[in-house]
């Protein structure tokens, strides 16, 4: 799974994270020493966890860090309201306590109750979105953490999609999202839509430096995205310059997986690409209608920073190698060592 670099550090604000106002800013508690359980190592906490149980702690967004205290202590987390609150008034990383809804062992001192509210894997209303992913496969998570079929459905074709764009697919950028409960889904698109057109900023999609419109730019990233490792974004972003500019058709076999629904295979059978689609770049020319997936970063900035070069075909012919050229032999002679990786097992070794 491929995530945004700037994704892994926490989860600091990518949708509606908090700053723990109330800290700094209210009165310390006048007790000298605050009562709080003792410290348990990994296996001691594992056992008292079975001992103690866990108790679900809801945090909204924008909660103090007051409120949040006394939570944990109501809910027979801490032996105090002041311990929690002591440690986090102390410690920066209680900024980057996401809303949601956390799973908490009971009993436990005020120091690991603050790592297990920082612990992503506690969070039950999780919405981890990969790079590359599909508008279906988005839909799909939300149902699975909670979100009724129909709910997801009514609430994507209300959408509103913003001006110069026909599609949403693309403009929900990938991240991982933590919200509290009664978040609905139409927020929850509407603030993915936000953090994507502030990404598309950054990476100079409206900068007007190129006749492509920014919508074009996005199906680009979206292409970058699924046909290579990140490190070969810029060079296929040149390869779709250079094939639009000479007339070639893409014949990107994503965008026929995209029409398929498939994942997983880096086989395209010869049928496939007769398929009926305005997506099918084998059949049509031009840039498929809209994106065929939500690009990261990377793949957005590449869009708009092609790496200069002459090449007009790419393929891999082994994971992590992929090649370029402007030589159709050259191609035809990479493509029989592929075929020969490929009945050997290599790309199915690096699944």
């Amino acid at each position: 799974m491929k995530l945004d670099r700037d994704l892994l550090r926490g989860f600091a604000g990518v949708f509606a994270a908090f700053a723990v106002i109330g800290l700094i800013h209210l009165e310390k508690p006048s007790v000298a020493v605050a009562p709080d359980f003792p410290c348990a190592s990994s296996t001691d906490s594992t056992s008292a966890s079975q001992v103690n149980g866990s108790v679900t702690i809801d945090i909204r967004s924008g909660e103090t860090g007051s409120e949040i205290a006394q939570n944990l202590f109501d809910s027979g987390v801490t032996a105090s309201y002041s311990s929690f609150f002591r440690v986090a008034v102390g410690d920066s990383r209680s900024s980057r306590i996401a809303p949601g809804i956390h799973r908490i062992d009971r009993k436990i001192c005020a120091r690991s109750a603050l790592s297990q509210l920082l612990d992503s894997t506690r969070i039950g209303n999780l919405l981890v979105v990969d790079e590359g992913a599909w508008l279906s496969e988005i839909k799909s998570k939300l149902v699975k953490i909670g979100y009724s079929q129909s709910e997801v459905s009514q609430a994507f074709a209300k959408a509103v999609i913003p001006s110069g764009f026909t599609s949403l697919e693309g403009l929900l950028f990938p991240a991982q999202y933590s919200f509290e409960s009664a978040t609905s889904v139409s927020s929850i698109i509407k603030l993915m839509i936000a953090r994507g057109n502030t990404e598309l900023q950054k990476a100079g999609l409206f900068a007007g430096k190129e006749k492509l419109a920014p919508r074009d730019l996005l199906t680009i990233a979206s292409l970058v995205q699924a046909e290579g490792d990140e490190k070969d974004f810029a060079k296929i972003s040149q390869v779709v310059r250079n094939r639009l500019k000479a007339g070639m058709p893409l014949q990107f076999d994503s965008t026929v997986h995209y029409i398929k629904g498939s994942r997983g295979s880096v086989f395209l059978s010869t049928q496939s690409t007769f398929l009926n689609s305005p997506f099918n770049t084998y059949r049509h020319y031009g840039l498929p209608p809209a994106p065929i997936n939500n690009p990261g970063s990377a793949a957005l900035y590449a869009a708009t920073h092609p790496e200069k070069g002459a090449w007009l075909y790419f393929i891999t012919v082994a994971p992590g190698d992929t090649r370029f050229t402007d030589s159709i032999n050259q191609f035809d002679n990479w493509k029989l060592l592929y075929k020969q990786n490929l009945k050997a097992g290599k790309f199915r070794s690096a699944k």
